[in-house]
């Protein structure tokens, strides 16, 4: 059996508060899960919970209080180079225009640069904007921005995907068509041409979708985990998501099955969105 793409094991991440450095709290406590190369998993739970913190201990922007990270069967130490990191705001250079942003990566990584247009070129292709390589982000609508953003994450070949609520800014119709084609693109493997390092990209990528919408993820995953509210949060409940594919996200939220998962899900997910509403009143008064 092949290794897992990504592993976190045990993972407890204690910070210290602002105020007061003898002070602590435990964001996230005990939580394992491993995500298998070419799975869509969703995480969902309570606003505050921690989701975004396990995003960073996966990306190697945080390490964790304890536990450890393993990426395709090695330990993770610094960054993790084998994952694209897809932020909730746009992470686009607003001084460069959309090619430009795409082929940062690539430059960064010491691609040259007629190589790194063409292949950028591409990307910008595959999202719908082969018309708006010359536009700045501020020209671009946030559909359009989201696509670049996609852009410059696949362009770069990551073997695990990290999206941290990437469309949760966005209006519903614009939304859903994003949905779809992330699903198109992973489903399609986001296989590349052959680049300098003379390497074919090959099969579904491992993606680790952050949402706080249940029904997003059920339409988009493989398998959801639900996280407890904070603080100490950790994985309460995780669930298959047997929907056939290929799927359309509006077409697959009316089916029985759907709505048997989601009814499933949310009756595990509502005491904890109930707790994490109640904390924050506490915080506001």
């Amino acid at each position: 059996m092949s290794e897992p793409a990504l592993e976190l094991i045990d993972i407890r991440c204690v910070f210290s508060a602002k105020d007061d450095a003898s002070a602590r709290y435990t964001a996230v406590a005990d939580t394992t899960l491993r995500v298998a190369a070419g799975e869509f998993v969703s995480i969902v739970g309570p606003t505050g919970c921690g989701k975004s913190t396990l995003l960073n201990v996966a990306a190697g922007l945080l390490e964790p209080s304890s536990g450890s990270v393993k990426v395709f069967g090695q330990a993770l130490t610094g960054i993790n180079r084998r994952a694209g990191y897809m932020f909730q705001s746009d992470a686009l250079m607003p001084w460069r225009s959309a090619l430009a942003n795409v082929m940062a990566g690539l430059e960064y990584r010491g691609m040259p640069d007629e190589e790194a247009r063409g292949l950028a070129q591409q990307w910008l292709a595959r999202v719908g904007l082969s018309d708006f390589g010359d536009r700045y982000p501020h020209q671009l609508s946030g559909g359009m921005r989201k696509r670049c953003a996609l852009a410059q994450v696949l362009a770069l070949d990551p073997d695990i995907i990290l999206m941290d609520e990437p469309f949760s800014a966005l209006d519903v119709q614009t939304r859903q068509l994003m949905e779809n084609e992330v699903l198109d693109l992973w489903a399609g493997g986001s296989s590349r041409p052959v680049g300098s390092d003379g390497r074919e990209s090959s099969g579904r990528k491992a993606v680790v979708f952050i949402t706080h919408d249940l029904d997003e993820a059920i339409a988009m995953s493989d398998r959801v985990v639900v996280l407890s509210a904070g603080p100490a949060t950790h994985p309460i409940g995780e669930f298959s998501i047997d929907l056939p594919r290929p799927r359309d996200v509006a077409e697959v939220r009316v089916l029985p099955r759907f709505v048997e998962l989601h009814t499933q899900i949310w009756n595990v997910l509502r005491d904890e969105v109930l707790k994490g509403y109640s904390q924050q009143l506490r915080r506001a008064a």
